[in-house]
C-alpha cells in the first residue's frame, strides 16, 4: 500500500461515516425530540457557520467578533436574488457567497494589519458598523428595521421570463423545482453541510493548512525567517466569510427574510460560544457546539412550568411545586443559565471542549492493563 493510499483512507473513512450520520440525522434526532424539519436545518446551517469559522480560529488563532457581517450580507444578496431573478436556490447561494467573498476580503485586509485583541475589536466594530448600515442608512437597500421580504410585485425575471403562471401567495424557494421546505430543505443544507465539512477537512490537512497552523503557533517566529503570513491568513479570513455567507443565504433559502439582527455582535459571539464548545481547532468539534445551543435555544426554551408539572407529578404536591419552580430556572426562559453553567464547567474542566471529554473517554478504555505494557 502506497504512502498516499494510507493518509487518505482515514479521511474518506471519516467522511463516510459523517456523511452517514448526517443524512441519518431525522432517525437519531428524532429520539431527543429534535428530528423536526426546522430545527434540523438550523443544525445544518449554523454548523457550516461554525465550520468555517474555525477555519480561521482554530488554525489561524485569530478571533473574529465579526463574522455576523458575513452572515447578514448573504441573507441579503440570496433574497436580492429571489426578488430580481429567480426562487431557484443555486443563484442565491452564488451571490452569497461572492458578496461575503468580497467583504471579507476588503475587511480582512484591514484588520489583519493587526494581531490579537486589536484584531478583534477591529472585527466587531466593522460588524456594528455593518449593522448600523443595515437598520438605518441603507434602507433602500436593506429595507431597514422591517427586514427584506419578498412580495408579489417583485420582477423575478428569469421565472417570469420561462413561466406565465400567476401565483396567488408568495413564491417558495425551489432547487430545480423541489420546494426548500420540510425535509428538502433539510437535505439540501446537509447536503452542502458535508460539502463544506469535505472542504475543511481538506484545508486541515494541507500544507495551507499547516501554514495557518504553524502561525497560531508562532507567527512572530515565521515572520523573522523571511516568510510572509498575511496572505495566508487573508485568505484563511476570506473562506471563512464564504462560509458564513453561504449559512446567511440558506438562512434565507428555508425562511426569505433578511433582517439587520442577523448582524448583531450577538450572533458573532454566537458562533464563538459554538465552536470554544465544542473544541477549537477540531473537525467536529465546531458542529457539536453548534448542535448543542441551537438544541438547547429550540427544546429548553420550549419547557415550560405546565411540562415540569407533568414530569414531577408524582410527587407530592408540596415537592412537586418546590421542583418545579427550581428547575424553572434553568429551563424556559431561564435556558441561557444552564448553558452559560455548562459554559463555564466546560471551560474549567475541559479547555478542549467537548472533543476534549470524549478523548479522554476513549483513553479510558484505550489505556491497556499494566501486564501488557511493554
Amino acid at each position: 500500500m502506497t504512502t498516499t493510499a494510507k493518509k487518505q483512507r482515514p479521511e474518506w473513512l471519516t467522511l463516510v461515516i459523517f456523511t452517514a450520520a448526517i443524512l441519518s440525522m431525522p432517525i437519531w434526532a428524532s429520539v431527543i425530540g429534535a428530528g423536526y424539519p426546522d430545527l434540523l436545518q438550523k443544525f445544518a446551517i449554523y454548523g457550516i457557520f461554525a465550520i468555517g469559522f474555525n477555519i480561521l480560529f482554530g488554525l489561524t488563532g485569530y478571533l473574529s467578533f465579526g463574522h455576523a457581517a458575513f452572515l447578514g450580507i448573504g441573507s441579503y444578496a440570496a433574497v436580492w436574488s429571489f426578488k430580481l431573478f429567480t426562487m431557484n436556490v443555486i443563484p442565491a447561494v452564488i451571490f452569497a457567497i461572492l458578496f461575503a467573498a468580497l467583504f471579507a476580503l476588503v475587511i480582512g485586509y484591514i484588520s489583519l494589519r493587526r494581531s490579537g485583541i486589536y484584531f478583534s475589536i477591529l472585527t466587531l466594530a466593522f460588524a456594528q458598523m455593518s449593522y448600523n448600515l443595515a437598520y438605518s442608512v441603507l434602507t433602500p437597500i436593506t429595507n431597514g428595521e422591517t427586514g427584506l421580504q419578498l412580495t408579489q410585485q417583485d420582477p423575478r425575471w428569469i421565472d417570469n421570463a420561462f413561466s406565465n403562471a400567476v401565483s396567488d401567495g408568495l413564491p417558495i424557494t425551489n432547487f430545480f423545482g423541489i420546494k426548500m421546505s420540510g425535509y428538502e430543505g433539510f437535505y439540501f443544507c446537509a447536503t452542502l453541510l458535508i460539502f463544506c465539512f469535505w472542504i475543511s477537512m481538506r484545508v486541515f490537512n494541507s500544507p495551507f493548512g499547516m501554514m495557518l497552523k504553524g502561525i497560531k503557533s508562532n507567527q512572530t517566529r515565521m515572520s523573522y525567517t523571511g516568510f510572509n503570513t498575511r496572505p495566508y491568513t487573508l485568505a484563511a479570513f476570506v473562506i471563512s466569510g464564504m462560509y458564513a455567507g453561504l449559512a446567511g443565504a440558506l438562512l434565507a433559502v428555508t425562511d426569505p427574510l433578511a433582517g439587520a439582527e442577523r448582524m448583531q455582535w450577538t450572533a458573532s459571539g454566537e458562533v464563538v460560544l459554538m465552536t470554544i464548545l465544542g473544541g477549537v481547532g477540531t473537525l467536529i468539534g465546531p458542529l457539536l457546539g453548534a448542535g448543542l445551543i441551537k438544541y438547547f435555544e429550540n427544546i429548553f426554551s420550549a419547557i415550560n412550568d405546565n411540562v415540569l408539572n407533568a414530569f414531577f407529578s408524582f410527587l407530592p404536591e408540596s415537592l412537586q411545586g418546590l421542583f418545579t419552580s427550581l428547575f424553572s430556572l434553568f429551563v424556559g426562559k431561564g435556558w441561557h443559565l444552564t448553558l452559560g453553567v455548562l459554559f463555564m464547567l466546560i471551560v474549567i474542566f475541559l479547555p478542549g471542549g467537548l472533543m476534549e471529554g470524549f478523548r479522554r473517554i476513549g483513553n479510558l478504555f484505550n489505556k491497556k492493563p499494566k501486564g501488557e505494557q511493554s
